[in-house]
């Protein structure tokens, strides 16, 4: 084939390949950045020039900081606590309700699917849902981070369409053989449903680890900030005072700054996602296939 390439073809592969090579580096460089960032000494950061592929002033002190500050490890493990437990919940949940609703002979079904597309479009707004929770007692307790998010309309939508291509031969020679709904549920279609689960995994562990509304809103105790919070608040304070903050040390005697803590926080939010999508990638695009089609 290479024998009838024209030249006209070398020229648009050439300008493709620098294009994406232009792409490439302008998506990877920022992170790259507040990688030598973090392991760059905080008051030279804030000075300032000449730093773009390797830190000016290697350091440990911005890491070392961060794990001894009392805050910034508590929302961590909130947010690994919130991310582990939400995800569990809300995806076994989900497909349990989703199971129920892909039953053909579930009585009112049709009601129960205009409900949640209703739901799913249609919000009561923020004064409404503070209301909700507390009246059921969510408001500064750590279920505040679990309940409301137990049920994801959107992954419901595509754990039924999943559900559906499922054979119901199975389910019925499981019946035949004396197995319970729950027990044909957990034994014979979570086993089937890797592929949905890790995407939907994935994407609703994505969201708790990130989301930051519900512990600015909800939640007063600081025990119970999430690391996103924390690094939305060090953002508001370098906002409110830009010539001090992104300069001024935390301690005398430190050279961190808020700006390396923010930077490192970044990247060890980002290691946990890192370390966990290679293992659900192969899982990835047959989940959205399976679940976006209709049986």
């Amino acid at each position: 084939m290479s024998k009838w390439r024209t030249r006209e073809d070398f020229w648009v592969d050439t300008i493709n390949y620098i294009l994406l090579a232009v792409v490439t580096i302008m998506m990877v460089y920022p992170f790259y950045y507040i990688l030598i960032v973090s392991f760059n000494v905080g008051s030279d950061t804030a000075a300032g020039g000449g730093m773009y592929f390797y830190p000016r002033q290697f350091t440990l002190e911005n890491y070392v900081y961060f794990l001894k500050e009392p805050k910034w490890v508590d929302a961590f493990f909130v947010s690994v606590l919130r991310t582990i437990i939400g995800t569990i919940v809300s995806v076994l949940f989900t497909c349990l309700v989703a199971y129920g609703l892909a039953q053909p002979g579930l009585m009112f079904r049709r009601t129960y699917f205009s409900i949640f597309v209703v739901a799913m479009y249609v919000s009561g707004g923020l004064i409404a849902y503070y209301v909700i929770l507390r009246s059921i007692g969510l408001i500064n307790k750590f279920g505040v981070y679990i309940i409301p998010s137990m049920l994801s309309l959107f992954f419901l939508m595509i754990a039924v369409s999943f559900f559906r291509e499922i054979p119901p031969e199975l389910g019925e020679s499981a019946r035949m053989d004396g197995a319970g709904e729950l027990k044909i549920f957990i034994s014979l279609i979570l086993p089937l449903s890797l592929p949905l689960l890790a995407t939907m995994g994935l994407f609703l562990g994505s969201g708790q680890w990130n989301a930051w509304l519900d512990s600015a809103y909800f939640v007063q105790s600081q025990k119970l900030r999430t690391l996103s919070f924390r690094m939305i608040e060090v953002m508001n304070q370098a906002s409110f005072r830009p010539s001090d903050a992104a300069t001024a040390s935390y301690s005398s005697g430190t050279a961190v700054t808020q700006f390396s803590v923010q930077v490192t926080a970044m990247i060890i939010s980002i290691v946990p996602m890192m370390a966990v999508y290679p293992f659900l990638q192969k899982y990835f695009v047959q989940g959205m296939m399976l679940g976006s089609v209709k049986g």
